[in-house]
């Protein structure tokens, strides 16, 4: 999710924790707990910092370790640790569990994003994505907004948070049921296909839909029961070739590949020098696809420049190629 559904995320954890008497009967504790949830609701995205290095670092770790079992058992014990310095004698077992439950709650939304997490490492390395819930939700964070004014108006601080989630839970079962009728219909219109990836977007009856079979690719979006297809491509898997071989040696494309399941490739020559363009093709919009990774050859195959992100243009890819190479 977003940086601010996070943080009212934070707010309503520690507002479900007056709800609990030990913090309840504690004014100084209920303070603390509430400042452990709002920074333990953060805590995993402290890896953005990645984005100062490169793309690339960022694209191939965000969500990756420090949204992993240990981290979620680790953040909430250095947060508990930090606050107790400032506050002596605050109970650290209660601080400690809500902090765990706001980290929790992090890690595990994330999951329901087209983006995902390393949730379960290192039991399992692969990235958890169910796709079912749009990185911004309105209803999820404007849903919280209106929690937060209403205990601000004297609603009961805890219950009214707590009704919320439970309001919450049919929410996320219905866009299961959402997402599933989507890949239903795409199965049924394509018996043969081997993919069927499911984004959701910022309206709720909108989804992207990539639908892969042996032979071909299919580029489209669901609108409520109808299917409606943009573009078509021969399924091309990534060939043995000596431009590819020297393009796939670059940490950019490297990191592309690693988050992206959709995808397509094509080598242009530009007079000058060569490029090997990958293009993620579940994220089309107006026509556009804007998530790419660009590796640029001379003709002997050294690497000159590469990039890896969200481009909307080819005068802004052409800049970053060009202060890549400086």
């Amino acid at each position: 999710m977003d940086t601010a559904t996070h943080v009212v995320m934070g707010i309503a954890i520690g507002s479900i924790a007056t709800l609990d008497p030990v913090v309840a009967n504690d004014p100084v504790l209920a303070k603390t707990v509430m400042l452990g949830a709002i920074i333990g609701s953060q805590a995993p995205d402290f890896d953005t910092i990645l984005k100062l290095r490169n793309n690339a670092k960022y694209i191939r770790n965000h969500r990756g370790i420090t949204h992993s079992i240990p981290a979620v058992l680790l953040w909430p014990i250095i947060i508990t640790t930090a606050l107790s310095l400032f506050v002596p004698g605050i109970n650290i077992v209660h601080l400690w569990a809500w902090t765990f439950l706001a980290v929790f709650l992090h890690v595990f939304v994330d999951i329901f994003n087209a983006y995902g997490t390393q949730a379960l490492y290192p039991i399992k390395k692969k990235w958890i994505a169910l796709g079912v819930i749009y990185i911004f939700d309105p209803f999820i964070f404007f849903g919280h907004v209106a929690a937060i004014i209403l205990w601000q108006m004297g609603l009961h601080q805890g219950f009214t948070f707590l009704g919320l989630y439970f309001l919450l839970v049919f929410y996320y079962i219905w866009r299961f049921y959402a997402r599933n009728e989507v890949y239903n219909k795409a199965l049924q219109e394509h018996p043969d296909a081997t993919h069927v990836f499911i984004s959701p977007s910022f309206k709720w009856q909108k989804w992207h839909v990539v639908i892969r079979t042996k032979k071909m690719m299919y580029v489209a979006q669901a609108l409520g029961d109808q299917i409606n297809y943009f573009e078509s491509y021969p399924f091309e898997p990534i060939p043995n070739d000596p431009t590819i071989n020297a393009a796939l040696q670059d940490e950019n494309l490297a990191a592309f590949l690693s988050f992206s399941p959709s995808y397509r490739w094509e080598v242009v020559d530009e007079s000058d020098h060569l490029e090997v363009r990958f293009v993620d093709l579940r994220y089309r919009s107006k026509g556009h696809y804007p998530f790419v990774a660009i590796v640029k050859l001379d003709y002997h195959l050294n690497i000159l420049s590469s990039y890896t992100g969200w481009i909307y243009s080819e005068e802004s890819l052409k800049k970053k190629l060009e202060f890549a190479t400086e």
